[in-house]
């Protein structure tokens, strides 16, 4: 198979390209990144030499671009996306063009030069928006609070109305929140585990209560390994671990493994449109495609610490003034 992954250099996209060598021998895999902020070429560095894996610098909102690249490929896993909430309140335009309009160059691509490629489209939990008792199944409709939410939601709909317009291969997933190795350290649980190495103080919106489902990134490619090889098209599948934690759970719980005081944390303004809790029912998949998460959340957050901790290298050349001083974003109206 010869695989198009588009985003590698991020943090899932190095992560599932990875795993998905590692595993399989008779697998080819083209890397497509437009290497922005979250991109990071030392995230597979140790691939140079595989000659199953090749690099391509693009930008999938170039919709002539997206045409070309998929001009001999089986499947493509498209997790190239703006992610940071944040910068989508303070700008969302590139939030549209690489998660919205990204993907409409891809269906259009697909339809008009081989509508047999698959494409697993990876989706987020943040498009039901809140929710503050049970879990979101795959029909629940959808009401993103965030233009980034509302990118990858618009994105969602381009890609079943295509499946069932024009019959095309396509696949949905939600996952829930992801961490491990290798994310961009403006995400929450590598800046609290650098900041609190450094013993900064640990910024944390309003009074921390906010729930998310955490899943170790791993866990994620598998899932996503699945639903490539045995997902059915026009099927939407949630990927979570029932790692349910406040915020300020987890803060602590870096803390303690951290062995650093509490007093770190500092409350901060909450941020506009921040949804209380987020959970997912991702029975579907377990069910159907024998998914399950193989590592369980404490051992893999101490994993994760561990990581950063033994990889300055990789992460302090990444340390942004809104890292390591907390500087406020600028809003654009």
């Amino acid at each position: 198979m010869k695989l198009l992954v588009t985003g590698g250099l991020g943090f899932i996209g190095s992560n599932f390209i990875k795993y998905m060598l590692n595993k399989h021998r008779d697998i080819a895999i083209i890397n497509v990144d437009k290497m922005s902020y979250g991109s990071n070429p030392a995230n597979l560095k140790d691939l140079k030499t595989d000659r199953r894996y090749s690099f391509i610098k693009g930008d999938i909102s170039d919709r002539r671009s997206v045409q070309k690249l998929i001009s001999n490929v089986d499947a493509i896993v498209n997790v190239a996306a703006e992610t940071h909430v944040d910068r989508s309140i303070s700008d969302p335009l590139p939030f549209l063009l690489s998660n919205t309009i990204g993907v409409f160059n891809f269906l259009a691509a697909i339809r008009n030069v081989n509508s047999k490629i698959r494409l697993v489209q990876v989706s987020t939990d943040e498009v039901y928006g809140s929710i503050l008792n049970g879990s979101f199944k795959e029909n629940a409709c959808l009401m993103p609070s965030n233009p980034y939410s509302a990118s990858k939601a618009s994105a969602d709909m381009f890609c079943l109305a295509y499946y069932r317009t024009y019959n095309l291969n396509i696949t949905v997933t939600r996952c829930t929140n992801n961490f491990g190795p290798y994310q961009f350290p403006e995400k929450f649980i590598p800046k609290t585990i650098i900041r609190a190495s450094m013993n900064l103080k640990v910024p944390l919106y309003g009074s921390g209560a906010n729930i998310r489902d955490w899943i170790y990134v791993v866990d994620h490619c598998e899932a996503l390994e699945k639903v490539l090889f045995y997902g059915k098209a026009g099927e939407i599948y949630n990927i979570s671990a029932e790692n349910e934690y406040s915020n300020i759970e987890i803060v602590k719980m870096i803390l303690e493994i951290m062995d650093k005081p509490e007093h770190l944390i500092k409350f901060v303004t909450d941020r506009p449109g921040h949804d209380m809790r987020y959970s997912l029912d991702s029975s579907k998949i377990r069910k159907e495609l024998g998914w399950n998460p193989a590592h369980s959340f404490k051992e893999a957050l101490e994993e994760t610490i561990n990581w950063y901790l033994e990889n300055e290298w990789w992460w302090r050349p990444l340390a942004t003034e809104r890292i390591l001083h907390s500087t406020p974003w600028k809003l654009k109206w």
